[in-house]
């Protein structure tokens, strides 16, 4: 303690404590600070926060086909497409493929990331194969699908045919159109969900698993206890970008039902498309997406507030 005293008293202006930074200090911190966000200040404000403010703005008016706000009607457009059968067809279908694709896609990812996450010889082979869709556009593989979906001469249909089954008009019946839109998606998707999982799965302790097998535990009580909870985050994320990323679904409608038949795949994002571009009812499109943004951040709200609780990050 005397050492110190000694030193203080030689050069005292070596301990000085640091000064309590000034209103001036701070001020120049957070200008720095937005000079660094600045770029992505301007991309998100062209291309994310001007839309969306302008689509709330032409969701109060009927326009001109231009898209010019012509009358002011404030919530009639909302009212409107509400009573409209059309959007409620739209509504039902986009639920349905959501419940459709989401559970499916997930499941099956996870079947193939386990299957994959195995030390076998040649493994890797398997891995690029299970990953190869996502390095696809969503314009070649609907044209893809829509030759096996083919009526006459798709692969689909010859092999039920060579099994003894009926013909099935994947495209053109409303009750398989859907579920053919929503086979194709769960193929797309299938590669980001694949990896994503893979990279979480070899994340986890390999111990873990070596102290079940000489506890005796089968792969289904490892699967449950072991895999399932150190895997939650990753299939937190998993389910929450699928979930968005089908409520989004357009591409593939468009490429190969154009909503039809009998508006049984109009999904909501389709709709949109069809009463801006196609009728030229920008307000009425807009009140759609402005439905749209709300289902999506209720979905997004509840699942972090229900499904965040079942995630163990340790």
């Amino acid at each position: 303690m005397s050492e110190i005293v000694r030193q203080v008293e030689r050069n005292p202006f070596e301990y000085e404590t640091e000064p309590t930074p000034t209103i001036w200090h701070r001020s120049k911190n957070l200008r720095t600070a937005m000079l660094f966000l600045l770029p992505s200040i301007l991309l998100l404000s062209v291309f994310v926060f001007y839309p969306m403010i302008k689509t709330f703005y032409l969701s109060m008016y009927l326009t001109d086909q231009q898209g010019r706000p012509a009358i002011f009607v404030g919530i009639e457009n909302f009212t409107y497409i509400l009573q409209s059968e059309s959007f409620q067809k739209s509504m039902k279908a986009t639920l349905l493929f959501v419940l459709y694709t989401v559970p499916t896609g997930v499941v099956l990812a996870l079947f193939l990331a386990v299957l994959a996450n195995e030390k076998l010889r040649g493994i890797g082979f398997f891995r690029m194969i299970f990953s190869s869709t996502m390095g696809m556009s969503v314009a070649a593989s609907s044209v893809i699908w829509l030759f096996l979906f083919h009526p006459s001469i798709g692969f689909l249909n010859r092999v039920l045919t060579t099994i003894g089954l009926n013909e099935i008009q994947w495209l053109l019946d409303p009750n398989w159109a859907l579920i053919s839109i929503s086979i194709t998606t769960v193929w797309m998707n299938t590669g980001f969900c694949f990896l994503i999982l893979l990279g979480g799965l070899q994340n986890i302790d390999p111990y873990l698993y070596e102290s079940a097998k000489i506890d005796g535990a089968g792969f289904w009580y490892q699967l449950r206890r072991i895999t399932i909870p150190m895997l939650s985050p990753t299939l937190f994320f998993i389910i929450t970008i699928s979930l968005i990323n089908a409520f989004q679904t357009f591409g593939q409608v468009d490429i190969l039902t154009r909503g039809g038949p009998s508006e049984s795949t109009n999904v909501i994002v389709y709709s949109i498309y069809r009463e801006a571009f196609v009728n030229y009812q920008f307000g009425t499109a807009s009140a759609q997406a402005v439905l749209l943004f709300a289902c999506i951040l209720v979905v997004t709200i509840l699942q972090f507030k229900l499904g965040e609780k079942k995630v163990h990050y340790q």
